[in-house]
């Protein structure tokens, strides 16, 4: 009973809309139109679930990559322009008052060459605490072979990536040479500083940046090796890494001392810039499908209104104003673009949550594999479906679709009685 009350109290346009909706499906002579209609709520479906997918595949990616950097770089970084900070303790206490930072540890950073036989390979060297480390980063539960804790002050042990370990063919018990950048002074002249180390780790990011170009040995040993007396800055981890920018900006007010600070964002803002530009373009491709589906919705509308012209100039001599004629196709439209929308929104949904299970499925069907884990580090789709995204992509086609609506409405409330009706 309510709803047949709800449908009582609908005014004429709504009444008239939804009977022209329905009206097609029943009618043979408007069968065409019908199907044109079906046609573009399924191309505005289509379009709205393949952009949902795509998009909350991208972010997937974009997610996973940006964990497997984060397992190795930590959320912010505290140094002094000067390359060192002596007082890091210190400065470590102040930035533990931010309740955002969860974790502190001491780092070296530096560059040299690495040497196996006749193999050569520059590296990003890292010196750490073995012990404090895993309060900044993950890089301890990716060692792939050999032991973390065989980090040891005075022992010349280094970890190295596992694409390096490979390009440089060594195994663990071995041995490499590192070349400092910075040369000593000899009768013979300037020669560079050479220092052996055992590789007693192989670690896997599953980031090929950092693991064809990253090692890890003690923060003790890092500081001799670059004739250093103090760690170059802290890493730091904070609750929600995505408010990195705000928590570093914060310090950057509370800090004593000159000291620089930046989050991950700024240390790979060329690959971040990168993904953004490249999830927009192809929102606008994917949004022409959308477009495309709605100018269906045009052509329908138009045939519609050429078809129900008796109708409307009957409804004009009973007194409907042009507006309430216009009002009526817009109705007719704006329930086929929600239509679609909706239908193309839980199709989104659908295969976008169960993606994991949809993907090996199409492999095994066809017998092939997307992701090569030969050629990609990542052999599983991801996916990220985001509520903004969602909201944006359902938003858009619902405003195409009732933009689609308007010139044939206005085409309809032109529509003479006298005209109209004379070969009726």
């Amino acid at each position: 009973m309510t709803s047949v009350n709800a449908v009582k109290n609908l005014s004429f346009e709504w009444l008239v809309g939804l009977r022209y909706t329905r009206a097609g499906r029943r009618s043979g002579r408007n069968g065409f139109i019908s199907f044109i209609s079906l046609i573009s709520m399924a191309g505005i479906g289509l379009g709205v679930a393949a952009m949902i997918v795509v998009i909350s595949v991208m972010n997937g990616f974009q997610k996973e990559v940006r964990d497997r950097m984060l397992s190795v770089l930590a959320h912010v970084e505290v140094f002094d322009a000067s390359g060192a900070l002596p007082d890091w303790r210190s400065t470590a206490l102040e930035v533990q008052k931010n309740p955002a930072v969860t974790g502190t540890a001491p780092y070296v950073d530096g560059q040299a060459m690495i040497i196996r036989e006749d193999v050569m390979r520059g590296v990003i060297l890292r010196g750490i605490l073995p012990e404090e480390e895993p309060k900044v980063s993950d890089v301890a539960s990716k060692i792939k072979y050999g032991k973390w804790a065989d980090l040891k002050p005075g022992e010349f042990n280094i970890v190295l990536g596992s694409a390096l370990a490979s390009s440089l063919r060594v195994h663990i018990g071995e041995k490499i040479t590192l070349a400092s950048p910075e040369g000593q002074m000899t009768p013979a002249g300037v020669v560079p500083r050479l220092k052996a180390f055992n590789v007693v780790g192989i670690f896997e990011a599953g980031h090929y940046e950092y693991d064809s170009g990253m090692a890890f040995m003690h923060i003790e040993d890092a500081q001799k090796f670059f004739r250093l007396n103090s760690p170059s800055g802290l890493r730091l981890r904070i609750k929600e890494m995505l408010k990195a920018p705000q928590v570093a900006f914060e310090l950057s007010r509370n800090l004593s001392g000159d000291l620089l600070i930046r989050d991950w964002s700024q240390q790979n803002k060329v690959y971040f810039a990168a993904v953004k530009a490249e999830k927009t373009m192809m929102f606008i491709i994917l949004t022409l499908i959308i477009a495309v589906a709605a100018f269906n919705l045009v052509s329908t509308l138009v045939m519609t209104v050429t078809d129900k012209q008796a109708d409307i100039a009957i409804l004009r001599t009973l007194g409907a104003a042009p507006s309430s004629i216009m009002k009526i196709f817009v109705i007719q439209g704006t329930i086929v673009g929600c239509l679609g929308t909706l239908s193309g929104v839980g199709l989104g949904l659908l295969i976008s949550l169960n993606i994991d299970v949809i993907v090996p499925f199409v492999e095994s069907l066809l017998g092939i594999q997307l992701l090569s884990k030969e050629v990609y580090v990542i052999s599983k789709l991801p996916s990220d479906v985001q509520l903004s995204d969602v909201l944006t992509i359902g938003s858009v086609a619902l405003i195409l679709a009732m933009l689609a609506t308007i010139y044939p409405s206005w085409r309809a409330s032109r529509v003479k009685p006298a005209e109209a009706l004379r070969y009726e």
